[in-house]
């Protein structure tokens, strides 16, 4: 990274949720001029980023309003996988190099997937809260439950999307004795002899539990909405840590108040923070995290360390994990 003579200017819009408090921020301020805003509203990105030459966000939109009237911005490094809040076409005509972190999340976000999974199966939390309130030391038996507990040892999962995450989370669904089908354009060959690949129809009807780990595109967009669920088992429990819209969330919530879904998990939903009338906030069965998965302190250490190194590259003149 350069050491002498002028340095470079750089700005990050959002840094609160990457490091709230617990990172340190040197190795990145030992590139250059360093401004870290913990939130910047849209209206303030221009502002606040007129003089810099590298700009770096999580979730605040730089488009082409923004892009056209920053001179002097060559790099934009997306401080998350998706890199959607920036204008790709925008930023090839100027010429500026833009990045992502891939995969510095997998292992947290899979995690994740099983805690939620957990919390509907045997409802820790549910019999510790009780046990607290006084309910076993008055109790008449030796046990009690407030929720059936369920066994995963032999349960289907059927995961959607078997990139790095999906994957994990098949491999970890085996080893605990769950049996695995996926809906993926690999063929049976590409797959681990554990996954057996289904028809969708197919594959919704055999799945116990449902797991999303698929890109958002206009084909996946509501891929679960009242038809899919139609098709499901009403015992089946619906999982999403990938992104909020690959739910019709009226469909789900309407599903969770017929019982035609016995759970559902999600990290993630349409928009961010939600609405106050957002269906599921309010679905019974439903089990929502403030888009979590992702933050583990591990995982938060390792994109900090992938965006300086990102950084590092492009100033050396090979950029790494550009997108645009």
């Amino acid at each position: 990274m350069e050491k002498t003579g002028k340095k470079i200017r750089i700005v990050v819009l959002d840094g609160y949720t990457l490091n709230p408090g617990d990172l340190s921020w040197n190795a990145l301020e030992s590139a250059g001029d360093c401004v870290i805003y913990e939130r910047t509203s849209p209206s303030e990105v221009v502002e606040r980023c007129r003089d810099a030459e590298v700009v770096l966000t999580n979730k605040v939109p730089v488009m082409a309003a923004e892009i056209e009237q920053l001179p002097r911005l060559a790099y934009i490094g997306v401080l998350a996988t998706g890199y959607n809040v920036v204008d790709l076409q925008a930023a090839s005509r100027r010429g500026i190099v833009v990045t992502n972190i891939p995969a510095y999340s997998t292992d947290s976000v899979v995690q994740m997937v099983f805690a939620h999974l957990l919390n509907v199966t045997n409802a820790v939390q549910l019999h510790s809260d009780s046990v607290r309130r006084g309910d076993w030391t008055h109790c008449a038996d030796f046990s009690y439950t407030l929720s059936r507990q369920t066994e995963l040892v032999g349960k289907t999962i059927g995961i959607v999307g078997l990139g790095h995450i999906g994957s994990r989370v098949a491999a970890v669904a085996y080893a605990m004795g769950m049996k695995v089908v996926a809906s993926t354009s690999k063929s049976r060959d590409e797959l681990p002899a554990y996954i057996t690949p289904l028809a969708w129809d197919d594959f919704l009807a055999a799945s116990d539990v449902l797991s999303l780990h698929c890109p958002l595109t206009d084909r996946t967009r509501h891929l679960i909405d009242a038809a899919s669920i139609a098709k499901m088992k009403e015992s089946a429990i619906l999982i999403n840590t990938g992104r909020g819209p690959l739910l019709d969330e009226q469909a789900v919530a309407d599903a969770l108040e017929s019982g035609k879904l016995a759970a559902v998990c999600v990290d993630v939903l349409s928009t961010e923070p939600p609405a106050a009338d957002n269906p599921l906030l309010t679905a019974r069965n439903c089990y929502i995290t403030p888009h979590i998965a992702w933050a583990t302190y591990e995982a938060r250490v390792r994109l900090m360390q992938i965006a300086v190194a990102n950084i590092e590259a492009y100033l050396a003149g090979a950029p790494v994990n550009r997108v645009g």
